[in-house]
């Protein structure tokens, strides 16, 4: 491993500049991740549920920071992986402290819930910490891994009573009511929301993404909400796609 902190392509570059994934699987099993579905395509006879630091992650990350050229970079953790996976996450703190002492900034986004709030204490300005969040109620059908809704949103209330800055992935959108509702409950909580439809997925084609996207942007711009919808789910709105 020389590189570990890259900058992402497609759709991923939508969301952060550069970025650093820490594990090898993750266990949070969500049935529409493309990770998952790549791993299985390319390493069938391997558990993506069986996680693992990557070989020599922290040293690596350590020695890429040092050459300087990261300072005040923002780095997001983590997009095949989750910084917060139901296993021992040390590495995650070692590669968070790396990143401060490096003069860098770092986002994270999971579904681990309260579990990520071990390292709250290291946020400083700049720092923001984000969930997604895809379906209200049942979410074990498709995130049979994850923290429970109410433990990410519980860790999102909590980030941000702590002045850290919180964001939202409402992506994919599976159920466009439960989308509407999580903004309702978390307004006043999330300082940005990322909106993104289902992709991957025959189902998703069920879905009226026009109607599904202008019904999200109403109800962000009623609450005075920042945010930022991803440009697939943008051109579906226009009609384009």
């Amino acid at each position: 491993m020389i590189n570990p902190i890259y900058k992402p392509s497609g759709k991923a570059l939508e969301y952060a500049p550069l970025a650093l994934n820490i594990y090898e699987g993750c266990s949070h099993l969500c049935t529409y991740c493309f990770a998952k579905k790549m791993h299985d395509r390319w390493k069938p006879n391997e558990d993506f549920a069986d996680v693992k630091p990557r070989e020599g992650i922290v040293e690596a990350t350590k020695k890429q920071l040092s050459s300087g050229k990261f300072k005040g970079k923002n780095i997001l953790l983590c997009f095949s992986t989750d910084p917060y996976c139901d296993i021992d996450t040390t590495p995650t703190k070692e590669i968070i402290e790396a990143i401060k002492n490096a003069g860098a900034n770092f986002t994270v986004l999971t579904k681990g819930g309260m579990r990520a709030s071990r390292d709250f204490s290291l946020y400083e300005k700049g720092d923001s910490f984000g969930t997604t969040l895809t379906v209200r109620k049942c979410s074990e059908r498709w995130e049979k891994g994850a923290a429970p809704v109410d433990d990410r949103i519980a860790a999102i209330i909590t980030a941000r009573t702590l002045g850290i800055k919180t964001w939202v992935s409402l992506e994919p959108i599976i159920i466009p009511a439960d989308a509407l509702d999580f903004i309702h409950i978390l307004h006043k909580h999330v300082d940005l929301w990322k909106v993104g439809r289902w992709n991957y997925d025959s189902r998703a084609n069920q879905i009226d993404w026009k109607q599904t996207g202008e019904n999200v942007e109403m109800v962000l711009k009623m609450h005075g909400c920042n945010y930022y919808i991803k440009d697939d789910l943008r051109k579906a709105m226009e009609g384009n796609i």
